[in-house]
């Protein structure tokens, strides 16, 4: 007796979250390569698939409840990576503010030195994607996006990139701030247990 379709569907996604995000991981250095290159057609359209494939996997991950501790931790690590080094290589070719590189390296920093905080002193905080969290790095993806499209186009609008900067500097501030409140939330709940 054949199986259900249905039943198989499962089966074959296992794994396919997981290979998406060491896809995306791979993707990283060769985005920043072919920015650095000035392959930048090419590398617009790969951040754009890398993009993609972010949604494609938290989607299947989602529907078919397919998430996993690796998957956890290789999901965010892949976008990072990607983030960080498509600013790096903007940044290297004269499109991007050092600034924003700056404040976008510092608050991750500032992210990972709060959680090492908290679990060295035992503050039970949990540190999850906030909503404002979410729209930075929506606003980090628009920018580098923008700036690689308008690379391929070989147009040129600094108005527009120093506008897009300056937005993306704010979401990520905010965001950064918001984080850090919630390690200040945590560390005084534990001080003054109710």
């Amino acid at each position: 007796m054949a199986a259900r379709p249905g039943l198989l569907r499962p089966a074959v996604l296992k794994h396919l979250p997981n290979f998406l995000s060491l896809l995306r991981l791979a993707a990283a250095p060769l985005t920043a390569w072919l920015i650095l290159a000035g392959h930048d057609t090419a590398a617009f359209l790969l951040f754009a698939a890398a993009g993609l494939s972010d949604g494609l996997d938290g989607f299947i991950a989602r529907h078919w409840r397919l998430t996993s501790r690796f998957g956890a931790w290789l999901d965010p690590a892949a976008d990072k990576l990607l983030m960080l080094l498509c600013f790096l290589a903007l940044l290297q070719v004269g499109v991007t503010p050092w600034w924003l590189v700056a404040l976008v390296i510092l608050r991750d920093l500032c992210i990972v030195a709060g959680a090492v905080l908290a679990r060295y002193f035992a503050v039970p905080l949990r540190v999850e994607a906030s909503l404002l969290g979410k729209i930075s790095t929506a606003v980090q993806i628009v920018y580098i996006g923008g700036c690689l499209l308008l690379r391929a186009f070989e147009l040129e609008a600094p108005r527009l990139l120093f506008a897009a900067a300056f937005t993306a500097a704010v979401f990520t501030l905010l965001s950064g701030l918001g984080y850090g409140a919630s390690l200040i939330r945590a560390m005084t709940a534990r001080r003054h247990p109710a």
